[in-house]
C-alpha cells in the first residue's frame, strides 16, 4: 500500500500521519465508562495510567471525564472539568512530546483543558455545541469530528440507516465543511465514523469494511475506535470488555491494513505489536 504522508497540526504538535498506524491511548477519568470505569477516577491513578500508556508506545493520549457508553447520563461541566483538568495539566507538563486530547462535547470543558495543555479536542458530536469550533480555532488546536446517531442515553435503541456508509460519510463531510466555515484549517481536522455510537453489529462491520474508501473520499485523517466494543463481544462471545483484547486486535489489524491513520485503544502495548506487523506487510516503505 502506497500512502501519502500528511501532517495533522495540533497546536505546537505536528503529527505525521500515513507512514504508520498511530495509537491513541485511552485515559478515562470516570466512574462508569464501559471498559474501565472507576479504575482511574482518582487523578493520581489517571496520570499514572497515562504515563504507562505512553511508555507502552501511545502516540497520543485521550483524556475523558464523561462516560459516553450506551445508556450513560450526562455529567455537569464543572464536574467534568474537575476530573480532566488536573490530569491533562500533569500529563502535558511531564510528556511534552505526547499530544494530549480531551474527549468532550462541551465547549467550556474544551476551553479549560486546552488552557491546561491539551492540543486536541475529541468531540463525539462533531462540534454540534455552539462555541465549540470557536474554542478550537482560538487555541489553534486539532479536532476530531465523530459521527453519532442520537445521544449516549438512547443511541443503541434500534439505530436505523438506509445506507450507513453513505450516511456517515455525508455527515462527516458536512461537519468538515462546517468546521472550515468556522475558521478551522483542514490540516487540523480528523474524522471518526463512531463505531458503536448508534450502530448495530451490521452497521459497525459495514463501516469497518469501508474504512479505507471513506478515508480517501473525505480526504482528511481518519480515526477508528474499535477497542473492546460491544460488537466484538457479540462476535467472540465475550461478555466482559477486558476479555475482548484478541477481538480488538483483529479489528485493529483490519484498520491498519485499510490505511486508517489512527486507532483509539485501551491495550496499547498489545496493539502496538499488532500494527507494527500489519504496517510492515501492508505499507510500502514501512520500516521493518
Amino acid at each position: 500500500m502506497v500512502r501519502m504522508e500528511t501532517i495533522w497540526r495540533c497546536r505546537e504538535h505536528r503529527i505525521v500521519c500515513g507512514v504508520r498506524t498511530l495509537l491513541i491511548g485511552v485515559v478515562n477519568v470516570t466512574p462508569d465508562s464501559f471498559s474501565d470505569g472507576g479504575l482511574h477516577l482518582d487523578a493520581e491513578a489517571a496520570v499514572a495510567h497515562g504515563f504507562e500508556l505512553a511508555e507502552e508506545g501511545a502516540d497520543l493520549l485521550d483524556v475523558g471525564g464523561e462516560s459516553t457508553r450506551p445508556g450513560a447520563e450526562p455529567v455537569p461541566p464543572d464536574e467534568e472539568i474537575a476530573r480532566v483538568v488536573p490530569v491533562v495539566e500533569r500529563l502535558a507538563a511531564k510528556l511534552p512530546d505526547v499530544p494530549i486530547s480531551v474527549d468532550t462535547r462541551k465547549p467550556e470543558v474544551a476551553r479549560a483543558a486546552l488552557r491546561a495543555g491539551a492540543s486536541t479536542v475529541n468531540d463525539i458530536t462533531a462540534g454540534a455545541a455552539p462555541g465549540m469550533f470557536d474554542e478550537v480555532r482560538e487555541a489553534g488546536a486539532g479536532m476530531i469530528l465523530m459521527h453519532m446517531q442520537g445521544e449516549p442515553r438512547t443511541m443503541q435503541v434500534d439505530p436505523t440507516y438506509e445506507d450507513v456508509v453513505a450516511e456517515v460519510t455525508a455527515f462527516l463531510r458536512t461537519r468538515l465543511d462546517a468546521a472550515v466555515a468556522a475558521g478551522l484549517e483542514r490540516d487540523c481536522l480528523c474524522v471518526d465514523p463512531g463505531i458503536g455510537f448508534g450502530k448495530n453489529l451490521r452497521h459497525n462491520l459495514e463501516l469497518l469494511r469501508a474504512a479505507g474508501r471513506m478515508r480517501t473520499d473525505l480526504g482528511v485523517r481518519f480515526l477508528v475506535g474499535p477497542s473492546r466494543k460491544g460488537f466484538i463481544g457479540t462476535l467472540t462471545g465475550t461478555e466482559g470488555p477486558g476479555d475482548r483484547v484478541e477481538g480488538t486486535a483483529g479489528a485493529v489489524a483490519w484498520c491498519a491494513a485499510q490505511g486508517v491513520d489512527l486507532v483509539r485503544v485501551h491495550d496499547v502495548r498489545a496493539m502496538r505489536r499488532v500494527v507494527q506487523v500489519v504496517d510492515a506487510i501492508a505499507r510500502e516503505g514501512a520500516s521493518t
